[in-house]
């Protein structure tokens, strides 16, 4: 369910079939059908009528003009963990992907491990990429294993995507188990429980695959430079408010809850270095403060909701479309996976930037016209 409702969300905002319905109701129309479990679905810059849906089994599809191709774009079936929330979790193409044919994946290996690997397309088919391409970041330094270790099956997070900044954003969960047992979200030598942010604009044969940009908020200290932020427990789903269409670049963050709230963070373009409070908070609640945290100030949820609502938010997008009414332009859809529930909210930057969250509704929808 919880794919389902991600890849509903995905579909919506880029179907030219969602239309507004009286009230709140939308209504969501089929804009391809036949997947497996789908996570994402991925838009190709350079070709408006192609899409990729990323299947957790590890097969990425390519949807041309709502066709579903019958030869998959990329097959990762060996070597990878599939089911609960491990699995192929999300896919990026790169800022350059006309000219380098680069796109990176972000999977569970065998182990349960984290993996950011980078293909390319077939240089004589670009509805196919190159197996024999792959490279996996390697997070450790150069002839080290190439994975994020995680202790647990679960929190994997799993989505990236290359910000406004031309760098590629990476959110991951906390490593599993109940309450950050670790207490890994704040521990600085960890990659766990943060956003990461990386420059992978290097050749094809550099031996570690990204470098640290020079402004991340933690280098030259002892905390790991490719933390961009602190303190998120599994950032499954989260997206930039596109500049590209009239956003504000910040980045919008559903961070799944404990037992008790869900959340949502926000972050103007370019404020990186927050510390978003978990496990010291869940929400904007106090959870666990036997260790103090890795540093505050801690950045308080521009809106949450208790498990009284749903139990799992799923995040989706800051709506900046034209076939909506004009009212929803501005408005951050989301969804709670537990109870199947579409929401949205409008986002409003205050004085200094920071948003503001208002107008919570929760959009009724035809769920006999909803196809995964």
């Amino acid at each position: 369910m919880r794919y389902l409702i991600a890849a509903i969300l995905a579909l919506a905002c880029l179907s030219p079939s969602a239309e507004a319905q009286n009230g709140n109701e939308l209504a969501v129309v089929p804009y391809a059908t036949g997947f497996t479990t789908p996570v994402a679905i991925v838009q190709d810059p350079t070709n408006a009528a192609i899409q990729f849906v990323v299947q957790q089994n590890g097969i990425i599809r390519v949807v041309q003009n709502g066709t579903v191709l019958p030869t998959p774009f990329l097959s990762i079936t060996t070597g990878i963990a599939i089911g609960g929330e491990q699995g192929l979790l999300g896919m990026a193409l790169a800022p350059d992907y006309a000219t380098s044919g680069r796109f990176y994946v972000n999977f569970t290996n065998a182990q349960w491990h984290t993996v950011i690997a980078r293909f390319k397309r077939s240089a004589g088919n670009p509805l196919v990429a190159d197996p024999a391409s792959r490279f996996d970041l390697r997070w450790q330094g150069a002839g080290n294993p190439a994975y994020i270790l995680q202790p647990d099956g679960n929190h994997n997070g799993g989505n990236l995507m290359f910000g406004p900044d031309g760098y590629l954003y990476i959110g991951m969960g906390d490593g599993g188990g109940s309450g950050d047992p670790q207490n890994l979200a704040q521990t600085p030598s960890s990659l766990l429980g943060k956003m990461l942010r990386v420059d992978v604009s290097v050749p094809d044969n550099d031996a570690i695959g990204y470098r640290i940009p020079a402004n991340n908020p933690f280098v030259g200290s002892a905390t790991r430079g490719e933390i961009w932020s602190f303190g998120l427990r599994n950032p499954w789903r989260w997206s930039f408010d596109d500049p590209a269409r009239g956003g504000t670049g910040a980045l919008v963050i559903a961070d799944v809850g404990q037992g008790a709230w869900e959340e949502v963070d926000y972050e103007p373009a370019g404020r990186g270095g927050r510390n978003y409070g978990w496990r010291v908070r869940e929400g904007a609640h106090n959870f666990n403060t036997s260790l103090p945290p890795a540093y505050l100030p801690l950045t308080e949820p521009i809106f949450e909701y208790s498990h009284d609502t749903g139990s799992s938010i799923t995040g989706g997008v800051v709506y900046r479309g034209s076939l909506l009414p004009s009212t929803y332009r501005g408005r951050y859809f989301f969804a709670d996976f537990v109870t199947g529930a579409v929401y949205s909210m409008l986002i409003t930057p205050n004085g200094s930037g920071e948003g503001v969250a208002s107008g919570w509704v929760s959009h009724p929808f035809q769920t006999g016209n909803v196809s995964a």
